[in-house]
C-alpha cells in the first residue's frame, strides 16, 4: 500500500464541500482571471490558512518504523537479530562489496564529472573529452549508452537534452498538445488538491534560495500533473492503489468511486522539490512537465511507497541503517544511545532525494547517477557518506538536537568525493 492518507485526513481540512467541487467547473471569470496569470501563480495569494500538508516525511517514518514481517516472530531473522536500526523488515540490501560492483564506475581510478582532481588525468583534459563522447552520444541519440556515459556525470551544457534521451522524452506536437489539454482542465476545473499544491510550494520551494525563482513553474507543472490520468498506470508496478472519493451522494457504492486526484497521488509536505531542480535545466513547460512525470513514474513515487523494491524507502532506510551499523559501529551506536537514532535525521534527505539540502550542481550531479544506475540506492549510500564525513563531530553530540544541528547545512558538501571515499577509500 502507498502511505497517501485516508480520506478522512482530507476531508478534516476544509469543509467536505470543498471536496465535492471536483465535480464542479470554475466560473467563467475565475477561468479568464486564471489563464491571464497563468505564467504568474505566484502573485496569487488564496487564503491557505484551512490547509495544512497531508502527512509529512516525519510522519510517513513512524509508519515505516511500525511495520512487521508476519512471517518472522518479532523480526526473528538469523541475520536480522542484530539489526538495531529503526527498521524491523528483515529485506536483503546490500553490502559495501556488492555496491562496489554495483557502483564499480564511480570507483577511484575511473574519470568523474564532480571530482576536483583526478588521480588519472588533469580534470580538465577529462572535461574535455568527456563533452566530446556525450555530444556523440546526443548525435546517435542512443538512449543505453547515454544511460552509460551519465554514470561518470554529465557535462552541464549536455544534461537537458541525456536525460531527455534516457527517459525517452521527445517533444512531438502531439505531447504539446497533451500537455495544452492538462492546462485546460486546470483553468476550468478547480480541486481541493490545488491548494494542496499551493500550500506546499509555499512552504518549501518559495523559501528556498535556489528555486523561489521558479514559484510559477512548480504551479503549473504540479497543477497539471495531478489532473494526468497517465499517470495512474505507474500503479501497475506499484504496491499501491490509488485513493478514491464517490460522486456525491453516492458514498460507498464501488460504481461511483472516482480516483482522487485523478493521477492518484496526494503530495505530502515536500512533494514539490522533486520538480524545483529540473527548472534549471528546462524552461519549456511542456517539456518540463514530460521530464517530471517520468521522473516521478520511474524513480520517485518509490520514495513514498511501502514496498520490498529495492529502490523503495524501506530498503532504502534499511540499507542506510545497515552501512553504519556494520562501517561505522562506534558512531552509530553512540547516537543510538543518546536517543539520536541516524535514519531519524537522514530520511527527510532520502525522501526528498536531497533536493533542498544540496546546492544545486550537486544534486544534479547525484541525479545524474540514479538515472544513470537506474537505482535510488545510491541515496542511501551518500546519506551514510554524510554521516561519515561529520563523525568526528558526531561523536560528540549528547542529543538528537545536537546531532541535527551537526548535520543542519548539506549545502556545502561535495557529492562525488564523499561517494568515492565512503565506497573506495575508508571502508574495507
Amino acid at each position: 500500500m502507498m502511505l497517501l492518507t485516508h480520506s478522512h485526513t482530507l476531508l478534516a481540512c476544509p469543509p467536505c464541500d470543498a471536496f465535492l467541487r471536483l465535480l464542479d467547473g470554475r466560473p467563467v471569470g475565475e477561468q479568464k482571471e486564471l489563464l491571464s496569470k497563468w505564467n504568474e501563480m505566484g502573485t496569487d495569494e488564496p487564503d491557505l490558512s484551512l490547509f495544512r500538508p497531508v502527512y509529512a516525511p516525519k510522519d510517513f517514518l513512524e509508519v515505516l518504523i511500525n511495520l512487521r514481517n508476519p512471517n518472522y516472530e518479532n523480526g526473528d531473522s538469523l541475520s536480522f537479530r542484530t539489526h538495531l536500526g529503526l527498521i524491523q523488515v528483515p529485506l536483503k540490501v546490500k553490502d559495501i562489496p556488492e555496491l562496489k560492483e554495483f557502483f564499480v564506475e564511480l570507483g577511484l581510478t575511473t574519470g568523474q564529472l564532480g571530482i576536483d582532481d583526478s588521480t588519472q588525468v588533469p580534470p580538465e583534459l577529462f572535461e574535455n573529452e568527456h563533452v566530446r563522447i556525450g555530444q556523440k552520444v546526443l548525435a546517435e541519440q542512443d538512449g543505453a549508452a547515454a544511460q552509460q556515459y551519465i554514470r561518470q556525470g554529465s557535462p552541464t551544457a549536455l544534461r537537458a537534452d541525456l536525460w531527455a534521451l534516457i527517459l525517452n522524452i521527445s517533444s512531438q506536437p502531439e505531447d504539446i498538445l497533451y500537455y495544452e489539454q492538462l492546462k485546460t482542465n486546470v483553468i476550468q476545473h478547480d480541486l481541493l488538491v490545488d491548494s494542496l499544491i499551493y500550500k506546499d510550494v509555499k512552504l518549501t520551494a518559495s523559501n528556498d534560495d535556489y528555486y523561489f525563482v521558479f514559484e510559477d513553474y512548480l504551479y503549473q507543472v504540479l497543477l497539471c500533473f495531478s489532473r494526468d490520468t497517465s499517470v495512474l498506470g505507474h500503479f501497475a508496478y506499484n504496491s499501491a492503489s490509488p485513493p478514491k472519493s464517490y460522486i456525491r451522494g453516492k458514498l460507498g457504492l464501488e460504481e461511483y468511486a472516482v480516483f482522487y486526484p485523478p493521477n492518484g497521488v496526494i503530495p505530502f509536505h515536500g512533494f514539490s522539490m522533486y520538480v524545483a531542480p529540473l527548472c534549471f535545466l528546462y524552461h519549456e513547460p511542456s517539456k518540463l512537465y514530460q521530464i517530471f512525470r517520468e521522473m516521478y513514474v520511474r524513480f520517485f513515487f518509490r520514495l513514498h511507497s511501502i514496498s520490498s523494491h529495492p529502490s523503495g524507502i524501506v530498503s532504502l532506510c534499511l540499507l542506510f541503517e545497515t552501512l553504519l551499523q556494520t562501517y561505522l559501529p562506534q558512531l552509530f551506536y553512540h547516537l543510538r544511545e543518546i536517543g539520536a537514532q541516524p535514519l531519524r535525521i537522514s530520511f527527510k534527505w532520502m525522501v526528498r532525494a536531497f533536493s533542498g539540502y544540496l546546492a544545486t550542481d550537486q544534486l544534479l550531479l547525484l541525479w545524474d547517477r540514479i538515472l544513470g544506475y537506474n537505482s535510488l540506492e545510491i541515496l542511501a549510500v551518500l546519506a551514510a557518506a554524510v554521516f561519515a564525513f561529520r563523525a568526528v563531530n558526531l561523536m560528540e553530540v549528547t542529543s538528537l538536537a545536537a546531532a541535527e544541528a551537526v548535520l543542519a547545512d548539506l549545502s556545502t558538501l561535495k557529492v562525488m568525493p564523499l561517494l568515492q571515499i565512503f565506497l573506495f577509500a575508508t571502508v574495507t
